[in-house]
């Protein structure tokens, strides 16, 4: 069991990541795309947009920070144990809060909305369940570990053995140990990941590269005050209003 979970698993679900995502990229680059709404409602996204995708950045740095650096670096420039440890707890249950509510009010302006609720998919609430899922199980591991009990050093057990997936010799038995809030909080995030690449959320591959190097955009500019504005000729000049006729003009005609 410990093999199946902890090491045909998380290689099953990295393979349907990347194929997937290669995959949408060849056969569906008209459904890359965040299908947004906002031209249905803007209020509501304003609030919720930024505060989650904030919390989800933060999380993502943090998660990267504790699985990919290794705990030696870290103490090697002057971080304590304990200074990590408050540092984790406090900016990492920030992160989460900001990331719960900000998907708590974007799922409650898809559902409440009715053009909103209209284009929403079954695989959109199917993405939201999972997703939310993921940060729950997470937010309620850390707190019981390390705000209700005495603290446990993840990178001790799971940082080595995520390291050691990217190195092809995984040890599953490292996972063994690990209390279970953290164990099922892994394994939805490798049920994220291989769900990742169909559903909307896989424009987060997607990067405004070219911005950097498009031509710039040259607006002409114009003076707001009336009567200042030179006259041109052509078609940009103003229009010519006919000249009034005599009364003997008219006579004659």
């Amino acid at each position: 069991m410990n093999v199946l979970l902890w090491v045909v698993y998380p290689y099953l679900a990295i393979a349907v990541l990347v194929g997937g995502v290669i995959w949408r990229y060849r056969y569906d680059k008209f459904g890359w795309t965040t299908r947004s709404s906002q031209l249905y409602e803007s209020t509501v996204l304003r609030w919720g947009s930024p505060l989650f995708h904030f919390g989800v950045l933060m999380v993502l740095v943090g998660h990267v920070g504790g699985l990919v650096i290794p705990k030696p670096w870290t103490e090697a420039v002057g971080i304590s144990e304990h200074l990590y440890h408050l540092m984790a707890v406090f900016i990492g249950t920030v992160a989460g809060l900001c990331t719960l509510i900000g998907l708590a009010i974007l799922i409650a302006r898809r559902r409440l909305t009715g053009p909103v609720f209209a284009a929403t998919t079954r695989n959109d609430k199917a993405m939201y369940v999972v997703l939310a899922g993921v940060i729950v199980l997470g937010l309620l591991a850390t707190v019981r570990a390390n705000v209700l009990g005495d603290g446990y050093d993840y990178r001790e057990t799971v940082s080595p053995w995520f390291r050691s997936l990217f190195y092809l010799r995984p040890d599953p038995e490292v996972m063994a140990g690990v209390p279970v809030g953290f164990q099922v909080h892994i394994l939805a995030a490798f049920a994220l990941f291989a769900f990742w690449p169909f559903t909307r959320l896989v424009h987060a591959f997607s990067a405004p590269v070219g911005y950097l190097t498009r031509p710039y955009v040259v607006y002409r500019s114009r003076d707001v005050r009336p009567g200042l504005r030179p006259v041109r000729r052509g078609w940009e000049g103003p229009p010519r209003l006919p000249e009034p006729r005599s009364g003997r003009d008219h006579a004659r005609r």
